[in-house]
Formats: structure tokens, C-alpha cells, sequence
């Protein structure tokens, strides 16, 4: 196996009432925001990040009643998520993973049903840079 090499942490809350949260984070806990778009906004969390993003995992909203709804998740960056997504897989880890215009990503669950992502650290890095030259 592989050592991993983790480059930055963060957590992730999902919520339904977006703009609100966001508002919240900014305005009453005092946030600064490294970037954002219409889906989601990543505020520094002082060391780590906290990412509020809109919920739209299919997953979740196909989940059986019975199973937990999880808001949050542990997000680690990385430099192959790829990479760590097939050696997931290979000890029978269900991976939902995903290429988008925004960066990879890779969602699993712990055995306790809590979310955890690999996220690539290359187009966070870009997003923040971005932002910045945007503001």
C-alpha cells in the first residue's frame, strides 16, 4: 500500500438553506472566504477549512429511512485521489468517485456511516488563487 500524503484537511457541512448558512459563517462566526461559486463557498477555519456546500448527493437522498443522514464530511487533499479511491476499492470500500470542472473528488463512508472525501489539492489550490484575483 501506498503512504499517503496529506496535504490539507477541511470539513465539509451539506445544508439546504445555503445562502442563509453562508451568511451565518461570514457575518456572525466571522469567516473569511478562500473561494465560492454557486454551489458552494470555503471559508479558512484557521489551519483547516470548513467548505459549505448546497446538499445534493443522490446517495443521500436515496438512503433507506433507517440509515443516518450525515451533513458534514471529512475532506483530505491529496495529490492522487484516484489512486486512493482504487486501493478503496480494493478492500471493498464503496467509492463514489467524481471528475468535475471544480476538481476530483472521492466520497466514502466509516463503518459508523460518517462521509470522508479525497479531494485533489492542484484545483483547490487554483480556486483560492482565483478568488483571490477576483476580490
Amino acid at each position: 500500500m501506498t503512504s499517503m500524503t496529506i496535504k490539507r484537511t477541511g470539513t465539509i457541512l451539506y445544508v439546504q438553506n445555503y445562502l442563509e448558512c453562508i451568511k451565518f459563517y461570514q457575518e456572525i462566526v466571522g469567516l473569511t472566504i478562500l473561494f465560492q461559486n454557486n454551489q458552494l463557498t470555503c471559508f479558512d477555519l484557521h489551519g483547516t477549512y470548513l467548505m459549505v456546500e448546497i446538499e445534493d448527493r443522490n446517495t443521500y437522498k436515496n438512503l433507506p429511512p433507517e440509515h443516518k443522514r450525515v451533513f458534514s464530511c471529512i475532506r483530505i487533499n491529496t495529490d492522487d485521489v484516484k489512486g486512493h479511491a482504487e486501493q478503496l476499492r480494493l478492500k471493498n470500500i464503496e467509492v463514489d468517485y467524481q471528475e468535475n470542472d471544480w476538481g476530483t473528488v472521492a466520497k466514502f463512508y466509516d463503518p459508523d456511516g460518517n462521509l470522508i472525501a479525497y479531494k485533489d489539492e492542484e484545483t483547490f489550490l487554483a480556486q483560492i488563487s482565483n478568488y483571490k484575483l477576483h476580490e
